[in-house]
């Protein structure tokens, strides 16, 4: 059994940081410490995969953990600490690729949205979950989700405006 979970943490990890990443702006530090939490509690509910269904067994191991994932950063969100910031700028430099300049400029703009708009636009647009999916994860309805993603979109097309075609375009 734990030989599994081993093999679904590792096939799983590298997707669980992308979609942390993109939620926690580009936070790197608090991405990591997010999916470690989330492999943690996995971990202690990973038996719970050999159950019947009437006992609460896991149907579906990767869409846990991505629930997991973003009620964790939500409840990191809402902890007094989680707005404190040590440095503005990133000690790290990111690779110079093709779509470089447009990545960095949309972890700007996700970083300025609410966290749970961020979480909503990561979870619809980045893991293209349906808006029932969405709204189960984030435990709000099918139509707060609706118009959290219009707003976050809105908000997001200011933030970018005539970057973003700049960006596209290179």
């Amino acid at each position: 059994m734990e030989e599994e979970f081993v093999a679904f943490a590792t096939a799983r990890s590298g997707q669980l940081y992308r979609s942390a990443y993109f939620l926690t702006g580009g936070d790197t530090h608090l991405s990591e410490d997010l999916v470690q939490e989330t492999l943690g509690q996995m971990y202690a509910h990973w038996h719970r995969l050999n159950r019947p269904s009437w006992a609460g067994r896991i149907d579906n191991p990767a869409g846990y953990a991505q629930t997991v994932l973003v009620r964790a950063y939500l409840t990191h969100r809402r902890r007094r600490s989680s707005s404190e910031r040590p440095s503005l700028l990133l000690p790290e430099v990111a690779e110079d690729g093709p779509d470089s300049a447009l990545r960095l400029a949309l972890v700007e703009a996700l970083a300025q949205l609410p966290p749970r708009d961020r979480a909503v636009v990561v979870l619809r647009y980045w893991e293209d979950r349906s808006v029932e999916e969405t709204a189960a994860i984030v435990k709000d309805s099918s139509a707060a989700v609706r118009t959290r993603c219009s707003r976050a979109l809105a908000k997001l097309r200011g933030l970018l405006g005539g970057d973003l075609a700049e960006l596209v375009a290179r």
